[in-house]
């Protein structure tokens, strides 16, 4: 009966070991890829107003050919084309990284390049910066992600209208019932200086200022006015979004902590964020 119950159990492990290796078999494994080669149509960007249209670099890319034990990927392949300040190693917050679907090339306009450098890396107009540029492949849910080699490039953008037109008169106040001076307008004294921003340059300013906590706010340019007031697209991001110049709503929503808060206006990116001091 041992010898019975022995061979029983030997048998029944020979079929788990053989069933596992069945499975392991069946199993597919990535085995590697070639990462994407990045090449160029120029190896200077000129940028300027009068050529905005035109056409001012393409960038291409190869197939970065995933493999898999059952062979090459069929699987689509995405990109984002990625662009940074030099040494910042793509890690930039504010980088460009642009979506591109399965396509092997990308053009990019002078206007459009120009964008990307002002409103996404935020860099200064008529100033040279170095960038970098790469490509990263992806497979499905940014799985296997593989990098090209890098490119450099020296830029120079040009200044462009803001996306918000800025105050005419060159001040800005903050109003409403998350600040101390409440909605009266014209703005009573000592609010009409406390709540004043300070003009940094001609599309950014700056307020460092209590909030009560909770409550909204809006911006005017004219004490007393509200006809020319700027409000926010979005009345439910506390941090920060885009706004416009028009006497409407939604407020700006204020943080629900009361305590002071630094207000920065970007009227050239057509951007505001408030920040805890």
């Amino acid at each position: 009966m041992k010898n019975i119950s022995k061979f029983v159990f030997l048998l029944l492990t020979l079929a788990a070991f053989a069933w596992s290796c069945d499975k392991d078999e069946n199993k597919i494994y990535f085995e590697g890829g070639t990462a994407p080669v990045l090449t160029a149509s120029a190896t200077d960007i000129p940028l300027s107003f009068a050529t905005s249209d035109d056409e001012a670099i393409t960038f291409s890319w190869v197939n970065p050919g995933y493999k898999f034990t059952t062979g090459v990927s069929s699987q689509n392949v995405s990109y984002v084309l990625e662009i940074d300040t030099t040494g910042a190693n793509f890690t930039n917050p504010n980088k460009k990284a642009l979506a591109i679907s399965q396509d092997l090339s990308q053009t990019i306009s002078v206007g459009t390049f120009n964008d990307y450098l002002l409103n996404q890396l935020v860099l200064k107009p008529g100033m040279a910066h170095n960038i970098d540029v790469r490509v990263k492949s992806t497979l499905t849910n940014n799985s296997v992600p593989l990098y090209s080699n890098v490119l450099k490039f020296a830029v120079t953008p040009y200044a462009i209208p803001p996306k918000v037109t800025p105050p005419a008169t060159g001040d800005l106040w903050i109003i409403g019932n998350a600040v101390a001076g409440g909605w009266d307008n014209p703005i009573k004294a000592p609010y009409d200086v406390t709540q004043k921003f300070t003009r940094i340059s001609e599309t950014l300013y700056e307020l460092t200022v209590p909030f009560v906590g909770g409550g909204g706010y809006k911006l005017i340019q004219t004490n007393g006015v509200w006809n020319t007031q700027y409000h926010a697209l979005d009345g439910t991001v506390v941090t920060g979004g885009d706004f416009e110049l028009k006497d409407s709503d939604p407020q700006f929503p204020a943080p629900a902590a009361a305590g002071t808060y630094k207000v920065t206006i970007d009227f050239q990116r057509g951007k505001y964020t408030v920040v805890a001091q």
